[in-house]
């Protein structure tokens, strides 16, 4: 009995011992807990709270890539009392290719704009226009899967300055003007890009403008004389190269365009062909090789015999002259 008196008396003085130290333990936590919660919040988590609750999230930035070559030709030979006989001359060709390309997401923007002028002077004849022309590329294109894109694609065509045919034995015959002709297209559909510099574009809905503001040109180009804007709707299927380097220094970039007008012949495919070959000798000086080709059903051009009807039209140029190049493909 005293045994188990003695382990009682322990007990009743363990037990509350014990109980008021886990007491002020859990006062203690409580405590440290309610610091916490009335303790403000710093401005860096106040900052990272909001933008957690109310940010959106972030988009992917747009990458623009711009890319520009500018060639200069010149020639020039001059002769004093040559037996051999001759005419001095001078001649100029410049050519001008600029691109600038944007990425954002799923989003593509290409847009390209090429100019060229050159004459020949003859001395004792007249200034003579050797090459113009004015092209703009836009295209605008929605990946929608892998490599397709839905797109737009709009193209304008045109020259910047009159030109003329010199007959030998007439005066010139004004055969070209800005806007006469100039065309527009706008077409909807898709686009294949299976190389970043090649790419298909199918266009079943295209809408074509040809404008002639000389009413004495307009027949020459399909319009009637009364009629300064021919409007077509057709297909279109454009294939693009766009500077693509086969070999070391040698680029080239070629376009092929066929379109048939629903509105007319269908079966009359109208063909536009370029091709542009680049080769770079040093840094300033390059060969450069341009070549188009036209058909076009609708187009009038009177023969060497006096027969006017659609033509093939060719158009070369080969130049060695000075180049500068700038920005990324």
């Amino acid at each position: 009995m005293k045994k188990i008196a003695v382990v009682l008396l322990l007990l009743t003085g363990f037990v509350p011992a014990w109980g008021q130290q886990r007491s002020r333990a859990f006062e203690e936590m409580v405590r440290q807990i309610e610091q916490a919660m009335e303790s403000p919040l710093t401005q860096t988590e106040k900052d990272e709270s909001v933008n957690d609750l109310v940010a959106p999230p972030k988009k992917p930035p747009a990458v623009w890539k711009f890319w520009a070559s500018n060639t200069l030709n010149f020639s020039q030979m001059a002769l004093s009392n040559w037996s051999a006989g001759g005419q001095g001359n001078v001649a100029l060709n410049a050519y001008t290719d600029w691109s600038a390309n944007m990425s954002k997401g799923r989003h593509r923007l290409d847009n390209r704009l090429q100019a060229a002028y050159g004459f020949i002077h003859a001395f004792g004849d007249r200034y003579k226009k050797s090459d113009d022309k004015l092209i703009f590329d836009s295209k605008w294109g929605f990946q929608s899967y892998d490599k397709f894109f839905v797109s737009a694609a709009f193209n304008m065509i045109s020259q910047m300055t009159t030109g003329y045919d010199y007959p030998k034995d007439a005066d010139p015959r004004k055969r070209s003007d800005f806007m006469a002709p100039g065309t527009f297209s706008l077409g909807l559909g898709m686009d294949y890009k299976p190389f970043p510099f090649f790419s298909v574009n199918v266009s079943p809905v295209t809408s074509k403008l040809v404008v002639v503001t000389d009413s004495l040109l307009r027949t020459r180009y399909g319009n009637r004389i009364d009629e300064p804007v021919r409007v077509n709707l057709g297909a279109q299927i454009k294939l693009d190269l766009v500077k693509k380097e086969v070999f070391n220094n040698v680029v080239i970039s070629s376009d092929l365009t066929l379109f048939s007008n629903y509105l007319s012949v269908p079966s009359n495919i109208k063909v536009y062909w370029s091709l542009l070959v680049d080769m770079k000798v040093n840094r300033f000086l390059s060969v450069n090789f341009r070549t188009n080709m036209i058909y076009d059903d609708e187009i009038k051009i009177t023969d060497r015999n006096g027969n006017t009807g659609p033509r093939l039209q060719i158009k070369e140029v080969l130049a060695v002259g000075l180049t500068y190049s700038f920005g990324q493909r």
